[in-house]
Parts: C-alpha cells; structure tokens; sequence
C-alpha cells in the first residue's frame, strides 16, 4: 500500500494500480530508443505487473502501531514481503519467463544488503530462478539492463505521482525526489542524468523532457479513508466502507 496522511484524512494507493500506472508510462516510451524491440510485450508486462504480490495483501491493509498509520510497502516488516514478492513472481512466470525474470531482479536487487536468513533464502532461490530462465530463453545482458533499467525509471515516475500531494511545491516533495527524477545510465545519453519534474496543478505533471512519444494521461485510483472513521470502526472496516475515487492526471513535457 502506498500511504500518504492528510490532517483529517489518509490518502491509500494499491501497489497494484501504482505499478499500472508505470505500464502506461513504459506503453508510451519512445519507440526509437527501444532496445530490443521483439521483447517489448514482455517489458510492458513486467512493469504493468510487478507488484501483483501485492494485490491480496492491498484488500486487507494492516495497522502500524508504532507510526500511527496502515502499514505502508517502506515500513511493512521484511518477512511478509518476501512472500509477497515471490507469490508475485511466480504469478508473473507463469505468464511470462522474460517478465519474471525482470520483476526477480528487481526484487533481488531491493533484498541484496539484508543479511537476514530470510532474506538470503530468497535470493539464493531468485538467483535459481533467473539462472533457469536465462538458459531457456535467447538473453542478451545489454537488452536486459536497458529493459531492467525502464523498469526502475517508470517505476519511480509512478511513485512520483502517487506519493506526492497534487500540486505540491518542490520544497514539500517527497524527499525522493528533491534532486529531481534520477535516470538510468543506459539512457542517460538521450535525457542527462536527471529529469527536473514538479506539478504544476493539481491535474499537471511537468517533466524537463518527455521520454514519451506524447503526453501521458494516468489515472490514480484511491481512498481518501477519515481518520475519525478508522478510530470508531478500525482500519478493514472503514477502508472497506470507503468508496474509491479516481483521479486523473497529464504528464507532459
């Protein structure tokens, strides 16, 4: 769950239609700076599906006691995550090798400096995984870096949108994103290492340059939960009770 609290309210975003949103991003990148084009259903899918893990888990949002708030994918303890992470990857192997072997090695990279027996569980088993697929399919490292890194980058770009106040000034940003949106070396060339971006209103995105064949029109759909209704009936309940709201937002250039 992507969490962002309000005075009276708290925002709530399924990681599942965050990682949607970074399939309409990956849809839209620019098709003459593709690498390995004969791959790109299996990108697209991978990034529109890299948080299906997540997707029982987001029914039924848990209470962080010590935050005050629902558990969030940045605090959730890191043993249930790992289930949901390779829940989530074996869902998408069964759909995709190529796309698999992209979202294990997201998740990989995210477990690599925890030293935990769990932790280290799952990345030998990862490691396994990748391993297999790679000798079942035609692999080429510098495709693989190109596609891993598009990944990463829509994946932020998502995280901007739904992390972030609508029309938040540069200064209250969330602090991932104070030096602007970091961009990958495989297509630093075209974009320079960062992108600045900020919101221009409530319904804007601006980026500095758009790595978009046009402008993007996401749609972010969410619960605005009150608070004082979590504190009479409990967070399942008055999450459940809260009715979704779509909110539609233009990423442009």
């Amino acid at each position: 769950m992507i969490v962002r609290e309000r005075t009276d309210d708290i925002v709530m975003i399924t990681q599942d239609n965050h990682a949607r949103i970074s399939g309409v991003f990956a849809a839209k990148w620019e098709n003459s700076i593709f690498n390995d084009k004969d791959k790109r259903a299996s990108v697209e899918l991978a990034i529109s599906e890299h948080d299906r893990g997540w997707i029982p888990v987001d029914k039924k949002p848990f209470w962080n006691d010590q935050t005050g708030l629902p558990y969030s994918f940045m605090d959730l303890p890191t043993e249930p995550k790992l289930v949901f992470y390779k829940n989530g990857i074996d869902e998408i192997e069964k759909m995709d090798p190529y796309a698999s072997l992209l979202c294990s090695h997201h998740y990989y990279r995210f477990t690599a400096d925890d030293f935990g027996e769990e932790s280290q569980r799952f990345l030998r088993n990862e490691q396994d995984r990748q391993n297999r697929i790679k000798q079942l399919i035609d692999f080429d490292e510098e495709a693989f870096q190109f596609h891993y890194d598009l990944l990463n980058f829509c994946d932020n770009l998502s995280l901007y949108v739904c992390l972030n106040e609508p029309d938040v000034s540069k200064e209250h940003e969330h602090y991932f994103y104070k030096k602007g949106m970091p961009i990958p070396s495989t297509f630093s060339f075209f974009y320079g290492s960062h992108l600045d971006i900020c919101w221009k209103d409530k319904h804007t995105i601006s980026l500095s340059q758009l790595p978009f064949e046009e402008p993007v029109v996401i749609e972010i759909n969410q619960k605005v939960v009150p608070k004082e209704h979590i504190a009479e009936e409990g967070i399942l309940s008055a999450y459940e009770n809260t009715l979704e709201e779509r909110v539609r937002v233009r990423v442009t250039g």
